[in-house]
């Protein structure tokens, strides 16, 4: 089995069961400032450092839709002449929040132990680092969801927490680039995607072709830093 294939469920563990169990502190969030939830708090660590580009708003938005409504309507988003999607001063400000709401709760998820043993936050700013030197090396292999995401928003005082939660936000974009690649290049449209069946052999084919084109990002990085990253996110509560 590939790492790519490997540590995939790892950072979805992790990451997804962030997010999942934020999710009562970001409604206050959204709720102290009068909007609802948009693309800022999906995209916040690569909105806050860059406008996301027609072709990358595209394929990051592919599997949710892009319908852009409320985002207009209350004031968090606008788009230019090319239709590059960029922050309002109002929605810089949400996503500022979403973002340190997110890296707080990190912090406090992670340093949970329901076993003595486990590292808690201690393993925290060693995975920061590699993840971030993965996202570079990420820059050759990704598509455009992934380098609208890469390099991520980090605030001065950014916390290691706060700094591996953006991180793993944008690593799984590499990974998204590289599904839609790999069912597109089978010549297979979205619809037709979505109703293979887990047993079909045309989807394991995808995912196949998927780790393969995912693989690069882990390879810039060693051995042993790719077992770290393995063990240690895999050691963090999710």
């Amino acid at each position: 089995m590939s790492y790519a294939a490997l540590i995939r469920p790892v950072i979805d563990r992790v990451y997804v069961g962030l997010r999942n169990t934020a999710r009562e502190r970001l409604r206050a969030v959204y709720d102290r400032y009068g909007v609802r939830p948009g693309f800022e708090s999906s995209f916040y660590f690569g909105l806050l450092a860059r406008p996301m580009a027609a072709d990358s708003f595209a394929a990051a938005t592919i599997y949710s839709g892009s319908d852009m409504t409320v985002e207009l309507e209350q004031g968090i988003a606008e788009i230019d002449a090319d239709g590059a999607w960029r922050l309002t001063d109002r929605g810089r400000e949400v996503a500022l929040a979403v973002q340190r709401c997110v890296g707080d709760w990190a912090e406090e998820l992670w340093d949970r132990k329901p076993i003595e043993t486990m590292p808690g936050l201690a393993v925290v700013p060693r995975l920061a680092d590699v993840v971030g030197r993965l996202l570079e090396v990420g820059q050759a292999s990704g598509g455009p969801a992934f380098r609208a995401m890469a390099p991520v928003y980090e605030p001065p005082d950014a916390t290691a927490a706060l700094r591996l939660s953006s991180r793993l936000g944008a690593l799984r974009h590499h990974r998204a680039d590289a599904h839609r690649a790999a069912w597109a290049g089978a010549g297979l449209t979205l619809a037709q995607l979505r109703v293979l069946s887990p047993q079909d052999p045309q989807r394991h084919t995808i995912e196949s072709s998927t780790n393969r084109l995912d693989e690069p990002i882990y390879l810039g990085v060693s051995a042993r830093e790719r077992d770290e990253l393995l063990a240690g996110l895999g050691a963090l509560p999710g």
